[in-house]
């Protein structure tokens, strides 16, 4: 691909549509400002051979007019001096240059208009180019400002969490403390697990006794009556 097309493709391309599409924007960017900064520096390059071209081309036009200008003084001089022969010869030297005159012209003309395009394309590749480094900034900021307010999301969500934490702890200290004065409020009032046992079998045994000595008394009552 020629310079110039590359240039062209560069020019006409939308950098807002290449963006959307980036999987990475700003490598994108960089990408693009890069393409940009070569193609700028190859065509100053080629802008600076064509302007030397264009200086060798003046001083042939310029030798070239001035050759023929001798050549028209010198068939003058041979009409002068009755030698027709000689003044036709002249005559055909300065149309040869005449011809090269011509050619050199056509190619300055050409050198002229390409260098009016490529000041047009340079120029509007140029604004590309601040147009692409204004975006790469901005988006360098935006960047930036995320990543800031990303690392301070994070920062608050772990305040949070420890936060959360912290209260937690709290209450299970609370807890705790609330369940040692309960505990404290039943010093000396509890009666131990065994003898409490003991003393249940005891109350167990007597009312079993009671019913026993009713049983036998009922019984016994019965018998009586019926002799």
């Amino acid at each position: 691909m020629s310079i110039f097309s590359r240039m062209s493709d560069i020019i006409n391309s939308n950098i807002n549509a290449m963006l959307d599409q980036a999987e990475d924007p700003a490598k994108m960017v960089r990408l693009i400002i890069q393409e940009m900064e070569d193609t700028l520096v190859e065509v100053r390059t080629s802008s600076a051979r064509v302007l030397a071209e264009r200086k060798q081309a003046t001083r042939r036009l310029e030798q070239a007019r001035a050759d023929a200008e001798s050549w028209e003084e010198k068939a003058r001089l041979a009409i002068s001096r009755q030698r027709e022969d000689l003044a036709r010869g002249a005559l055909q030297e300065k149309r040869a240059i005449d011809e090269e005159v011509a050619l050199v012209e056509a190619e300055l003309t050409a050198a002229d208009e390409h260098i009016e395009h490529l000041s047009t394309e340079v120029l509007q590749l140029q604004q590309k180019l601040d147009d692409a480094r204004a975006r790469q900034k901005a988006l360098s900021l935006r960047t930036q400002t995320v990543q800031s307010r990303i690392k301070v999301k994070r920062q608050i969500q772990r305040d949070a969490l420890d936060d959360a934490f912290f209260r937690f702890e709290r209450f299970e200290r609370r807890m705790d403390t609330l369940e040692s004065q309960l505990e404290a409020m039943d010093i000396g009032r509890d009666v131990s697990p065994g003898l409490a046992a003991q003393i249940n079998v005891l109350t167990d045994d007597e009312r079993i006794s009671d019913d026993l000595e009713r049983l036998k008394k009922a019984m016994a009552g019965s018998v009586d009556g019926a002799k």
